[in-house]
């Protein structure tokens, strides 16, 4: 359980609404990718399943970040601050929960939409999941000690399996990308390029109290290292779960084009 003891009544609707926000995002995103299975050839919908199994898993995680946020802080007075709850606090580790199930699983619809052979998808996946595992395990004690040594410690721990992932994307599964259609090499450098980008969110979110101590700004201490937090948590999820949904469903798509140039004319292609 993690909180800060008072939040002004402006700090607590923002994250109450950027909570709203990643909520709905993650509903809707996968209701999308559910009734947007017929719109790609079958070998390709199990990218977008996963998908789909990704946003639907941070959906239920995020119905109950919020649901815990809001009963974790009650308003004093009409307009003003609200203080945490005696006995009660904000369960962060819902995220990482919701991270250990669907960080792998963002990297399995990554392989997935590549449409690889068995054996090479195999290999990938069996060096990759369990790093992405030991990613989110790492971190989880840093983001809950208060103190900035252990912070720092966890966090360079965690930062090893990290880059041992950018390294396999950038080097193993860039040696794919000759082997794709014309067009769809171009989407799958943005595709990572967007994977990396939105990873990057996270560490920068986790080291916000860090931040404080350096600069000694209130920006980045306290109930302002909380919010922001938040924001960052929330904003990195939806970009790495949501709009990379949308960006497997559009290579799925280019895909299914390439493959089957009669199912291209049927969409309007």
């Amino acid at each position: 359980m993690v909180g800060v003891s008072v939040l002004s009544n402006g700090q607590f609707q923002a994250v109450y609404n950027v909570l709203s926000f990643a909520l709905a995002s993650m509903i809707f995103a996968t209701l999308f990718m559910l009734v947007a299975q017929g719109r790609v050839l079958p070998r390709y919908r199990q990218a977008l399943i996963t998908s789909a199994t990704v946003t639907g898993i941070a959906a239920y995680h995020y119905w109950r970040i919020f649901d815990s946020f809001r009963h974790a802080y009650i308003q004093t007075t009409i307009g003003g601050d609200y203080s945490l709850v005696a006995g009660e606090g904000f369960n962060e580790a819902y995220r990482y929960v919701d991270w250990l199930l669907t960080v792998p699983l963002l990297l399995v619809e990554t392989i997935a939409v590549l449409a690889l052979a068995k054996k090479v998808q195999s290999q990938l996946l069996v060096r990759l999941v369990p790093a992405s595992a030991l990613m989110i395990i790492l971190g989880y004690p840093g983001e809950v000690t208060a103190e900035i040594g252990p912070k720092l410690v966890w966090g360079a721990l965690s930062t090893i399996p990290f880059l041992y992932i950018l390294w396999i994307l950038f080097v193993e599964l860039g040696k794919s990308m000759g082997r794709q259609p014309a067009g769809v090499a171009k989407e799958l450098r943005g595709l990572r390029l967007t994977l990396i980008a939105t990873w990057g969110v996270y560490p920068i979110s986790y080291l916000f109290p860090v931040f404080g101590v350096w600069f000694n700004s209130d920006w980045f201490e306290g109930p302002g290292s909380f919010v922001f937090r938040q924001y960052g948590y929330s904003i990195a999820d939806v970009l790495a779960k949501c709009v990379f949904g949308l960006l497997i469903y559009k290579i799925a798509r280019l895909k299914s084009f390439a493959d089957d140039r009669s199912f291209a004319k049927s969409e309007g292609h």
